[in-house]
């Protein structure tokens, strides 16, 4: 068995396809993780979004910002821009059943045997493995409940920026998803810059990656092992500059770069170019 983690696929069925098939990928003994932001952008979020599902307890994933736009798109919160391709996803027989089934997807997978984190944005060097466990359990749970449209309402914006235990409500709910959907840099306090998605070589200097700040996660200590964390979001990065143990997956394929599959057992690496004739350079959010 192994377990195979993937970039953002961002609608590129087609490459995914092409990507599993580099390694005879067996729903039946492998296993695999998406870094999120299944749809949008790309051609295909409809076909990815019914074959990640069709391939049941074999495939997991954590939401990306993408997949939270979609959920609000589909509630009537946020608008539906022609450059996310979201059409034929939204006009869809099964819609409902998809949408269903993406809104309880989880923000962030943890696997104590591997000892391994993913998150889309990544997790804040703020939090413990605990906390961060505890916040994306509260997001998860609004999101699975009746209540969804409002959290959805009230998602967007950047602050709060700075975590506290104190934090309640929809501002904790607002900064933990934040965190885990569109977090790139902090200040060296461990306060969310919301701002700069430049490449690190072209932020401001009193700005640093996330992943340059200790972490408790991926540190440790006497009574618990470090993990590592498994991101994606940030396509600039192009999967590369990041520390040991901490893996950056998205690699841009909908904007003509890679779609990007890491196998977790010996860390082999394997890669799949854009078949799109009509994307350009490397985007952002």
């Amino acid at each position: 068995m192994s377990t195979y983690l993937i970039g953002d696929v961002h609608g590129c069925f087609d490459e995914l396809m092409a990507l599993l098939a580099q390694v005879s990928f067996n729903p039946a003994h492998d296993r695999l993780w998406f870094t999120g932001d299944l749809v949008a952008r790309g051609p295909a979020s409809l076909e990815v979004l019914r074959y990640v599902r069709s391939l049941g307890p074999a495939a997991q994933m954590v939401l990306g910002n993408h997949d939270l736009h979609l959920l609000a798109v589909y509630a009537g919160i946020s608008r539906n821009k022609p450059k996310d391709r979201l059409n034929d996803l939204l006009n869809a027989r099964d819609v409902d059943t998809l949408i269903n089934w993406l809104r309880r997807q989880p923000v962030m997978l943890v696997d104590n045997d591997l000892k391994l984190v993913m998150a889309h944005a990544g997790v804040t060097p703020q939090w413990d493995l605990e906390t961060a466990q505890l916040c994306a359990r509260e997001v998860e749970a609004i999101l699975s409940s009746d209540s969804y449209p409002l959290f959805l309402d009230a998602m967007y914006g950047d602050m709060p920026n700075h975590w506290s235990p104190e934090l309640s409500g929809l501002p904790r709910l607002r900064f933990s998803t934040n965190v885990f959907t569109r977090m790139r840099y902090c200040f060296s306090g461990g306060q969310l810059d919301m701002i700069c998605k430049e490449a690190p070589s072209q932020a401001p200097s009193l700005l640093k990656p996330w992943f340059y700040l200790p972490s408790p996660i991926v540190e440790g200590n006497a009574e618990t092992p470090g993990y590592a964390i498994a991101f994606g979001h940030w396509a600039s990065l192009e999967g590369k500059g990041t520390p040991d143990n901490i893996y950056a997956l998205d690699t841009g394929c909908c904007w003509g770069g890679e779609l990007t599959m890491l196998r977790w057992e010996d860390k082999q690496v394997f890669t799949q170019p854009s078949l799109a004739q009509d994307m350009t350079a490397v985007g952002a959010e």
